[in-house]
């Protein structure tokens, strides 16, 4: 089997593992997905096939395979069912629930910023899929908008459903930093957490770095810091303080900022100590920002009548 596929259609009509491909998802530097059809059970899956370099690694196939399993026993509703992983001519496979709709990657770049109360929707059901990952000690250390999968909710109050995906190359150990054996960096640097360049120990909470800096991107439309030069994006994830949301949205209250502050410091113990306090932390920032006001009345916009002429000098 060729890798990478040259095309979106090499592998169309193909058989890997009990599951016939039918068309490209999307594609990465570690994988491509593919929509396919489980022969075995007839249903629709999502499809990972990983690039073979990692399958000669010994100990990326072991690794691989156990943290897999431990994926696939998470129950929770926003994160992607792993129904199962493998190895078939050299190539690793993850079959995944398939999810039909679109990425928040692409609902951003096709919405912009989104709206607020949308924003925080969205990162409620993802900071609950973490806190339940960071429980069995998982780090998933590549969160971000291409991982998030965005599909029709149930009812007006609930008008999204999110799936945060690929918790197939998520880490289990608390010890493991952002690069692997051969130097390779793990994760995207738009989101990366400032302990995981330094290669310090992670946890949770880096997972917690990378969701605010998701958070920002939904409410600004662009992650925190942008820079020409990845050094420099490293850089500012590790020294510059994060902007201010008021710099692209002025209509995002100013409590917000200092709650993306606080989940975006540089070391984990400043920050929250879960995704759902966080959350609560920006519900709390959105409540306190609307003034309670009393309802005006018809004699609120009624202005009130001149004095007469004899009581002005009295009122002066």
């Amino acid at each position: 089997m060729s890798w990478p596929p040259k095309s979106p259609s090499g592998l169309i009509g193909a058989e890997i593992a009990g599951y016939q491909v039918e068309c490209e998802l999307g594609r990465g530097g570690m994988a491509v997905v593919y929509r396919a059809r489980d022969l075995r059970l007839g249903r629709t899956v999502a499809l990972k096939l990983l690039a073979p370099e990692f399958t000669r690694n010994d100990a990326f196939r072991r690794r691989f395979a156990q943290e897999s399993r431990v994926a696939a026993a998470i129950d929770h509703p926003n994160i992607v069912p792993v129904f199962e992983a493998g190895e078939t001519d050299g190539i690793l496979y993850i079959a995944m629930c398939y999810v039909p709709g679109q990425d928040l990657r692409a609902l951003i770049d096709q919405e912009g910023p989104l709206p607020v109360p949308a924003a925080l929707r969205i990162t409620a059901q993802l900071a609950s899929a973490l806190d339940a990952a960071h429980a069995r000690e998982l780090v998933h250390r590549d969160v971000k908008p291409a991982n998030v999968m965005v599909a029709k909710g149930v009812d007006s109050d609930h008008p999204e459903h999110v799936y945060l995906t690929d918790f197939g190359l998520a880490k289990k150990s608390l010890s493991l930093t952002g690069f692997t054996t051969a130097g390779e960096f793990v994760g995207t640097l738009d989101y990366v957490a400032p302990e995981r360049i330094a290669g310090r120990p992670v946890d949770g909470r880096s997972d917690l770095y990378s969701l605010a800096c998701v958070v920002h991107e939904m409410l600004a439309g662009a992650p925190p810091f942008r820079r020409a030069d990845q050094l420099e994006l490293l850089w500012a994830h590790q020294y510059d303080p994060p902007p201010a949301l008021g710099e692209r949205r002025p209509d995002i209250p100013a409590a917000l900022d200092e709650v993306l502050a606080r989940a975006l410091a540089k070391a984990p113990d400043d920050r929250y100590d879960s995704c759902l306090e966080f959350v609560g932390a920006l519900r709390d920032a959105v409540a306190g920002s609307v003034p309670r006001l009393r309802t005006p009345t018809v004699v609120d916009r009624v202005p009130p009548p001149e004095p007469p002429s004899w009581a002005r000098p009295f009122l002066t």
